[in-house]
This record gives C-alpha cells, sequence and structure tokens, in this order.
C-alpha cells in the first residue's frame, strides 16, 4: 500500500497564514501543523510509505517533513516530499489529478495494488484501514469517503449522491445550490472529504485518459472521480462508520476544512473547552510531530492561563489568558489580556496590551499598551479582518499603537 499526500495547495483564502508558507505547513493546535494530522492517521492506520506531493512555496512544509517525519529506513519505510519536477516537460503541476499523473514514477517503483489519496489540510482522525478493507470488499475502482453534514451546509462542499443502496455514486456535485440527501435521512448529504482509496490499474488508467483531454481541468474531485461515476465502479465510504480508539463520544466522526481563516480560528476554539469538540489528548490515536527542545511553559508574577492550551518555552508573566491556543516561545508580559485568539511562535505581547479574537502568525509583536481585535475597523484599515471578525496579523509584523 503506498500512500499519496496532496499537498501543493496554495491556500489563498488563509491569507497572510499563507503569505510564507504552502497551506499544509500552517501551525495549528500550538504544536502541530495542519500536515501533521494526515500523516498521523496514515501512520497510526499501519501505512508507513508515504509521498507529499508538494508544489507551492513548499520550502517550510519540506523542511518540517524531512526533519519531522523520520521512519525507520532498514524496514523500508518513508515519509518524503515530492516536488514538482518537470518529468513530462516544462509545466508544473496543473491539478490535483496531473500531480499525481506527473508523480506516477513512484508508484511503479512501488508497485501496490492499491492507492489511498488523501489530503492535507483538515483536522480530524481516521483509521485509513477500515476504509482500504471497505474498498477491497466493495470490488469498486475508487473510494470516496463521505461525511455527513446537514443540507444546507452542504453548498461548501463537493457533494457525493448515491444510489438507493447508499453506497454505489451516482453523481458527484461541485457545491450544488440543492444538494442530495442521503438515502436514510433527507435532511443530511455526504460532503466529499477530500479522501479517495483507489485500485491502483484503475487509476493509473484514467490519469492518462485525463492527461489527454485537452478540455479537462486535470482535478480529482472534478474530473477523475466522474470517471469511475460513469462507469458505475465508484462508492461512497460513510465517514460515521470509522472507529478510532480513545474517541470520546463528544468528539467522535469530528472533521473540519480549515480552509478559511474563520474556520481555522473556530477549529482551535474546538480544542480548548474542559470537553473538547476535538480531543488532542487522546493517546490511543496520537497526533505526532517533533516536539521543540524547549523547556515546560512557565506562569509568573500572578500570571494565568484559563481554558486554553500552551505551547513549551512559552512564559505568561503577570497576564491573563482566556479561552486561547498558544504555541512554544511566545511572551505575554505583565498587565496584558489575551482571549479567543491563537498566537504562534515567537509571538511577543508587550504589557499593558489587550489581544482579542486574533490569529498572531510567527514572531508577530504587539507593543506596550496596544490593542488587536477591539477596533475592528481601525483593524481592518491595516491588518486582515475576517467576516466573523477576526483580526489577523501577519508573520513578523509589529503592531502599530
Amino acid at each position: 500500500m503506498l500512500g499519496i499526500v496532496l499537498a501543493g495547495g496554495e491556500g489563498k483564502r488563509l491569507w497572510p497564514l499563507t503569505a510564507d508558507r504552502a497551506k499544509p505547513a500552517v501551525p495549528f493546535g500550538g504544536n502541530f501543523r495542519l500536515v501533521d494530522f494526515v500523516l498521523s492517521n496514515l501512520v497510526n492506520s499501519g501505512y508507513l510509505r508515504i509521498c507529499v506531493l508538494t508544489q507551492y512555496k513548499s520550502h517550510s512544509l519540506d523542511r518540517h517533513i524531512t526533519t519531522t517525519w523520520r521512519m525507520s529506513q532498514m524496514l523500508g519505510n518513508y515519509v518524503t516530499p515530492v516536488p514538482a519536477q518537470q518529468r513530462l516537460g516544462p509545466r508544473w503541476y496543473t491539478g490535483s489529478a496531473d500531480a499525481i499523473f506527473q508523480s506516477l514514477n513512484l508508484v511503479y517503483d512501488d508497485g501496490p495494488e492499491y492507492l489511498v489519496v488523501f489530503g492535507a489540510d483538515h483536522i480530524y482522525r481516521m483509521d485509513v484501514s477500515q476504509m482500504v478493507q471497505a474498498h477491497i470488499d466493495s470490488g469498486a475502482e475508487a473510494t470516496v469517503a463521505g461525511i455527513r453534514v446537514p443540507r444546507h451546509e452542504a453548498t461548501a462542499f463537493g457533494v457525493i449522491d448515491t444510489a438507493e443502496d447508499g453506497e454505489r455514486i451516482t453523481r458527484f456535485l461541485e457545491k450544488p445550490a440543492d444538494p442530495p440527501a442521503v438515502p436514510d435521512d433527507p435532511n443530511v448529504a455526504y460532503a466529499s472529504m477530500g479522501n479517495y482509496v483507489f485500485t491502483t490499474k484503475s487509476l493509473v488508467e484514467a490519469l492518462k485518459a485525463d492527461a489527454a483531454d485537452e478540455n479537462s481541468v486535470h482535478d480529482m474531485g472534478g474530473n477523475i472521480i466522474p470517471m469511475f461515476v460513469d462507469r458505475g465502479t465508484a462508492n461512497v465510504y460513510d465517514f460515521s462508520r470509522n472507529q478510532v480508539p480513545g474517541a470520546t463520544e463528544r468528539d467522535k466522526g469530528y472533521w473540519r476544512d480549515v480552509g478559511t481563516l474563520d474556520a481555522y480560528h473556530d477549529a482551535h476554539m474546538d480544542l480548548v473547552s474542559v470537553h473538547p469538540i476535538f480531543n488532542l489528548y487522546n493517546h490511543h490515536w496520537p497526533i505526532l510531530s517533533l516536539p521543540p527542545t524547549l523547556p515546560p511553559a512557565k506562569f509568573v508574577e500572578n500570571g494565568m492561563a484559563l481554558d486554553s492550551m500552551v505551547g513549551p518555552g512559552t512564559i505568561i508573566s503577570g497576564a491573563t489568558v482566556r479561552r486561547s491556543v498558544l504555541s512554544e516561545n511566545v511572551r505575554v508580559q505583565m498587565g496584558s489580556t489575551v482571549e479567543g485568539s491563537v498566537l504562534m511562535p515567537g509571538v511577543t505581547i508587550g504589557r499593558n496590551a489587550i489581544v482579542r479574537n486574533a490569529i498572531l502568525d510567527k514572531n508577530a509583536v504587539v507593543p506596550d499598551g496596544a490593542t488587536v481585535g477591539i477596533d475592528p475597523e481601525g483593524d481592518r484599515s491595516r491588518y486582515t479582518v475576517t467576516e466573523g471578525g477576526i483580526t489577523v496579523i501577519g508573520k513578523g509584523i509589529t503592531v502599530s499603537r
């Protein structure tokens, strides 16, 4: 079995967090990057040969993978970044399907009977082996992971329509105005999770046919899956059937597309409650990464953090942090308040500052007495403010007072 992770996304809707890095390299949850979630799911499922296809601003992503995801070479296991190499001519990847087509040498070298093709920018836990087994048992050529969402929310996703058996896909619709319901619930639709399992021989044939089609945009969801749907050989895998060890009733089946800044902020807020909607502390199915070699977080001069996550090396000195996620090496100084915010590595908050409902990228600085998220109109004139009212400060920026 070979795992292919599609990690070339530009992530325009996450700007400015993607101004200097690929979307899958964006930090998340204090200690991790987005790509760590799909890699953890694959590795925890027993799939230890993984190629990560990269393209846009991939340096930090490539570095993270090569320094963090070091598998046992003696056993032939690997997680390796594969940048666009122009193997088929002087062009970059033109779509997710073209990325795999240009990288078929990886498939030929490994020779797997089945291929797992997953996206790199979602927050969730999944035992991928259960989906693979369902694919094998069904005899389908392609299997698409589908998550049940309310029909009125499904308009934002690719939607799967199935036959009455609830398994064979009859239509694959991109952001439909009237999403079709699943057979057993008129109020729910299947949204595509962007995760696929293929029989290798069938996928290779489909990729070659797609490459020869001048009218194709060479997209996995838009072009390749419809080929299998038209042949009647595509099935849906219902994500609600997936059983992950250690999952609680509250976080079972959690999946979050963090494609927008508001969704990214909301996903962080899902982490910090007493009984979190997504539980990072499930040791039976850990989210893996390489922890920094830093001392524990320190709280001095009555500094405190409530309903929050605080990374190693961080010092909160005479300040108050509420309902926030702080990465490593953050400094929050005397008299300051941080609420409902996400602070990435190296952020500095000066004295008597206020940060509320904000995302601060790596090494951002809030000087003494400055505020973020208090004056939305003022923030909007200088920084990014989302529709949901979240102020976003880019990497290395010093906030003006």
